[in-house]
């Protein structure tokens, strides 16, 4: 199992060189049934990074590139009547077959566009017309925003942001990483090296195992009393819900999956706690005035909570 895991990373880094923890968290979220925001500035590479993924584990793949004109049907599809037969017929949008979405720009688009994907990825299923369509299994989004050129953008609303499992940062290569991209990119392009390692059916496998990792008592505590310390911060005016206290519980199984283990253990519950919780919880004006991160306040609540033996 764990080597397996190794391979899926091995075969995205051929494109993505140098983010190995980026890769294994995104996979940790694919296993966890979770979606991905990646937030960061252009050509980092989170779009390789989808594609890559879908090459390696076999999965139906579609990018939709959201901008100020693209409509909720343009997502979930619409029905159309049909003179010849004289009933309405479903015509499916771009999400309905697809195993794995890449959202590009997903603060580009309007808000109620934005809401059609969001209830695709909550519900994993459309309703046109009162007709409910379900989607493939596996389904996992892969939304990215920029954080530059913020010009006419609509930013996804606190409650919508709580429907990614994660959101992360992948960020720019060191000099060495950057010197084998550009090496490895002079005569061929390294995403047709790409292997598949896995299928969808495989993947959803995975998902029931990474469910069936063991995670003790002390470890449920442990991440209740985070959850609970982030609601009575003076820096944080909202707390982590227990839906995000349970997409702590979710990527940490995943985590532990990762690493090989078949028990979680209190080291990966701070792995992934940032990647979880910064963009579920808001700062408190003091905090805002002390010019404090998300990541600044959840890392002093880390160390303020104590961490299981």
């Amino acid at each position: 199992m764990h080597e397996l895991l190794n391979q899926i990373c091995g075969e995205v880094e051929k494109v993505i060189v140098g983010k190995r923890p980026v890769v294994e968290k995104i996979l940790m979220a694919m296993l966890a049934d979770g979606h991905v925001l990646l937030d960061d500035v252009p050509g980092v590479g989170k779009t390789t990074m989808a594609v890559a993924f879908s090459a390696a584990m076999g999965l139906k793949y579609c990018r939709i590139q959201f901008t100020p004109d693209v409509m909720p049907s343009d997502i979930v599809g619409f029905t159309i009547y049909q003179q010849h037969t004289g009933s309405f017929a479903y015509m499916p949008g771009a999400v309905t077959n697809a195993n794995l979405v890449l959202a590009d720009e997903i603060n580009r688009t309007s808000s109620k566009t934005q809401s059609a994907l969001l209830e695709a990825m909550e519900e994993r299923q459309v309703t046109v017309d009162g007709t409910v369509h379900p989607l493939p299994k596996p389904f996992l989004v892969i939304a990215t925003q920029n954080q530059v050129g913020t010009a006419g953008t609509q930013l996804l609303p606190q409650a919508q942001l709580d429907r990614f499992l994660v959101q992360l940062t992948i960020g720019y290569p060191d000099e060495e990483s950057e010197m084998e991209i550009l090496r490895g990119r002079r005569t061929v392009n390294p995403m047709d090296s790409v292997r598949q390692v896995v299928t969808a059916e495989q993947l959803l496998a995975l998902q029931q195992t990474a469910q069936q990792v063991t995670m003790k008592d002390e470890i449920i505590e442990y991440i209740t009393k985070l959850a609970g310390a982030t609601r009575d911060h003076e820096h944080i005016r909202l707390g982590v819900s227990p839906r995000g206290a349970l997409a702590v519980s979710r990527m940490t199984r995943a985590c532990a999956l990762v690493h090989g283990r078949d028990y979680v253990i209190p080291e990966d519950v701070q792995e992934i706690f940032l990647d979880v919780c910064a963009h579920r919880i808001l700062l408190s004006q003091q905090a805002r005035n002390e010019r404090l991160s998300a990541a600044d306040v959840l890392n002093a609540v880390l160390r303020d909570v104590p961490m299981p033996r």
